[in-house]
């Protein structure tokens, strides 16, 4: 008789430390008592994250993991959560949506049901809870920006972690701070295009090129958009094929969509799912059909890109209905010189000239000086942090208009935010290596000079 296949279950990308010490057997023994059995993956699963140091401490202190849909990724968080409430820790288990939490406190009251071991439970949409009678508890909650502000807890489970966002994590990172022992597992699914949350997206991204310390993280992935029809990838993607679910139901799956099928069965991790923070919406609800009238001057933002290959050119001008229209002129390498920017600006009606970046604003400084251009303004960084809060503000005040130009468009709605200074300052970055963000730097330089910039005083002659 032929022997049933299975899918693979070892995660196509991983970076786990050392799991020479692990609890993870008594984890495997409390789940067990139910009368179920966890699979092979689970089981590795459960000794990387229960692996602990030559102190008694979690080696992983935050751990991830992704896996299609449907493959029991949840098992390996009740798993840990019965040992947690075992050892008497005091765990939060977060969620995107009540649902989600009430499923997980559901899944956690069977196991212990099953398995004779006896809780208290409290049931409050959002809020559930269960505890055990030597203090060990978990919390059951849907997340929101301000959730466990002022708690503590050992253990931060972070389910449908694609949908984290940041400012839930500034709100829920800190709750495990005064743990003896802290841990955070995050486990989702890869993000799909309107996935709302970036923090798993970046754990991921920086694990993976060994930028995290004390962090894990397994994944069962493509690396790219594959064949939906190929079964040897249903295999490799999903370790609970064969034992969960079927190649029948996979097929069932495929649909015209292929890049859902390729995220949700095959754990495609697409460039393209993590929000812009400025979306497509809100920037196209700016597009005009055709180029209003104007008043006033021209004002021209330039920006040198902080990798140096690159700089680019926009303006700004007021319009006639109070509104300040933007469009970029060109984004060039450096290469070529700053000639065509003297020759725009020595063509255009320009009232004054915004220059930042510091691989060539001194240089351009110095070619506007010798072709008698007036002197341009090098902005500080307190300027950029105000130049930056401006343009994102008048795009939710629908203050700004534009042409739709692509390559701004393209830039605009596929960035994200960057610190900057230490105030809560913000900058903006791309999202893709191919978007230079001195195009949309150069644009939000221009509007801030035109936004900030004074009516000229008439000049009144008395005699």
């Amino acid at each position: 008789m032929a022997r049933k296949r299975i899918g693979n279950q070892n995660p196509t990308k991983s970076v786990i430390l050392s799991t020479r010490n692990s609890l993870y057997k008594e984890a495997v023994f409390l789940y067990e008592k139910t009368g179920n059995k966890l699979q092979k993956w689970q089981v590795n699963l459960l000794k990387a994250i229960l692996a602990q140091n030559r102190k008694g401490l979690w080696t992983h202190t935050k751990f991830g993991y992704s896996l299609p849909r449907r493959n029991g990724k949840n098992e390996v968080v009740a798993t840990r959560e019965m040992l947690a409430l075992e050892r008497a820790e005091q765990v939060l288990h977060t969620a995107h949506r009540t649902t989600t939490s009430h499923s997980a406190w559901e899944r956690l009251c069977r196991l212990l049901d099953k398995a004779q071991i006896p809780y208290e439970s409290l049931r409050a949409a959002g809020r559930e809870r269960i505890e055990v009678k030597n203090g060990g508890r978990v919390e059951f909650r849907t997340r929101t920006s301000t959730g466990g502000l002022g708690e503590g807890f050992d253990l931060l489970v972070i389910d449908e972690a694609q949908e984290y966002t940041d400012d839930q994590e500034s709100a829920l990172k800190y709750v495990v701070t005064d743990s003896d022992n802290p841990q955070t597992i995050f486990c989702g699914t890869p993000p799909t295009p309107i996935s709302s949350g970036m923090v798993f997206v970046n754990l991921r991204n920086d694990v993976l090129a060994g930028n995290k310390e004390n962090t894990g993280w397994a994944e069962w992935s493509v690396d790219e958009e594959s064949d939906v029809r190929d079964k040897e990838l249903w295999y490799l993607t999903n370790p609970s094929l064969g034992t969960i679910f079927t190649e029948r139901s996979v097929s069932d799956e495929i649909g015209s969509d292929v890049i859902d099928f390729n995220i949700q069965r095959l754990g495609l991790w697409i460039r393209y799912n993590q929000k812009s923070a400025i979306s497509v919406t809100d920037w196209e609800e700016l597009k005009v059909s055709k180029v209003p009238k104007f008043k006033g001057k021209l004002f021209a933002g330039i920006k040198f890109g902080n990798d140096g290959a690159n700089v680019a050119l926009s303006i700004a001008v007021k319009t006639t209905e109070d509104k300040i229209f933007v469009e970029s002129i060109d984004c060039r390498s450096v290469r070529a010189g700053n000639d065509w920017i003297i020759s725009f600006l020595k063509a255009a009606d320009i009232q004054s000239v915004a220059v930042d970046g510091a691989s060539g604003q001194a240089l351009l400084a110095a070619d506007m000086k010798d072709t008698r251009l007036k002197a341009p303004i090098l902005p500080t960084v307190k300027e950029i942090i105000i130049a930056n809060a401006s343009f994102e503000n008048a795009i939710y005040q629908k203050n700004i208009c534009h042409k739709g130009q692509l390559s701004l468009s393209q830039v605009v709605t596929n960035c994200e935010k960057r610190n900057i200074g230490s105030n809560g300052g913000f900058g903006y970055k791309a999202q893709f290596e191919e978007y230079e963000i001195a195009l949309m730097d150069s644009c939000l330089l221009a509007h801030w000079l035109c936004a900030e910039a004074k009516p000229p005083i008439k000049q009144r002659i008395s005699y």
